[in-house]
């Protein structure tokens, strides 16, 4: 990567305004999930270490431009306090003169959660004059938080423009490390795997690897907008309207590559349908269509075993989005069964992505997690990136010096 990355930077002494992701979910005041707060903790622990002032700044949830407990983010700094055992003190608010008295009495090694970022509407119109506040907190700016970099925001960007001693942490560099991996990976044997609802959600990322990829796999409810595309019926399931025509000529353009870049664009051959999501009436179904009345829930056995076959000779993976509604037990085997083949490619050398929120949930569901390469923590920046869009919390980082 082309970016100054921790490592390079003096942060002995130095007040580290550090950007993290704890957008975590919560049960009340409970950290239900803490897999990104586990994730900053390389980081974290490298600035004490060294000695540095490590003040951390995060958005979480979605507060309408102003102050409100149900999204403070006092959960995830207590559990990041568990995490380190040590005492992670928090700020009444990200700026502001009570927060700057707290930073002014720090010692080398402590470590401040300023309040969310998004009790300020200033935070995503990325206002100059609240990314200058937020500068002024730091003399070393580290954005850690990977799964905002696709966000030009005062903390994800606005700041890196101002503090020019800007650098990637460690989750951030992983991040950026393993998703080039993808996008230089040789043709032959890379495989990707889509679900999700839908097709406009992943429309840049497929026009972006449908000529890199050797096999493209597509299941959950994205696949019936294809399926549609083709002249199939589809019954009652989920229909991606809007993007019917993209998925008509994304079909064409994979039948119509140049032969040496061409990519298999799979879709499912049979189905598991009910009578809706909840459950009732269900069925396999061998046949592709869908039955009048019925829903696809997950993809048929048929499916999943061909499918699980191609990914097992892969030599690289990236999979994005479950195979059908997972979080039911009698929908879930599909995208299970896909979690065991990608681990299992994996233990045999090839290298693993898994990226968004609901892949990533599945795939702790199977308790594969720790059997895959690299587990993205940014669903939508990971697409992005995947998709060759430049990410404004990357390309406002500080460029590293070019080797002589």
């Amino acid at each position: 990567m082309d970016r100054m990355t921790i490592d390079g930077v003096e942060l002995s002494g130095k007040r580290v305004l550090t950007r993290v992701d704890f957008n975590v979910p919560l049960d009340g005041e409970q950290v239900t999930d803490d897999t990104r707060i586990r994730a900053a903790l390389p980081t974290i622990q490298k600035i004490i270490q060294v000695g540095g002032k490590c003040i951390l700044m995060s958005h979480l949830g979605r507060p309408k431009g102003g102050s409100d407990p149900k999204y403070s983010i006092k959960p995830a700094a207590q559990r990041l306090s568990e995490l380190l055992n040590l005492d992670v003190k928090i700020a009444p608010d990200c700026v502001g003169v009570e927060v700057q008295a707290m930073i002014d009495t720090m010692q080398n090694g402590e470590v401040l959660m300023l309040e969310n970022v998004r009790f300020h509407a200033e935070e995503e119109k990325n206002d100059p004059a609240f990314a200058a506040q937020l500068a002024a907190l730091g003399e070393v700016y580290i954005n850690d938080a990977f799964g905002a970099a696709h966000r030009a925001h005062a903390s994800t960007a606005g700041v890196a423009k101002i503090l020019k001693n800007s650098a990637a942490g460690y989750l951030m560099k992983a991040e950026l490390e393993s998703l080039s991996r993808l996008l230089n990976a040789a043709h032959e044997g890379f495989v990707v795997i889509l679900g999700g609802a839908k097709v406009g959600d992943k429309i840049t990322v497929i026009h972006n690897l449908i000529t890199r990829a050797s096999d493209m796999l597509i299941g959950g409810g994205m696949a019936y907008t294809f399926l549609k595309a083709r002249g199939l019926d589809i019954g009652k399931s989920l229909l991606d309207a809007e993007h019917l025509n993209i998925a008509y000529n994304i079909l064409q353009v994979a039948e119509n590559t140049n032969p040496r870049k061409r990519c298999r664009l799979l879709l499912p051959t049979d189905h598991i349908v009910a009578d809706n999501i909840n459950g009732g009436g269900i069925e396999a179904t061998m046949d592709v269509k869908i039955p009048s009345g019925k829903l696809g829930a997950d993809i048929g056995p048929n499916t999943t075993s061909y499918f699980a076959s191609i990914i097992r000779q892969a030599k690289t993976i990236f999979w994005n989005g479950p195979m059908g509604i997972f979080e039911k037990d009698q929908f879930a085997k599909g995208t299970m069964e896909i979690a065991r083949a990608v681990a299992d490619a994996t233990a045999r050398g090839a290298f693993s992505v898994v990226g968004g929120g609901d892949s990533v949930a599945a795939l702790a569901q199977s308790g594969l997690s720790d059997k895959i390469s690299h587990v993205s923590t940014g669903g939508g920046a990971a697409l992005e990136f995947l998709g060759g869009i430049d990410l404004p919390g990357v390309e406002a980082l500080a460029k590293a010096p070019k080797k002589p």
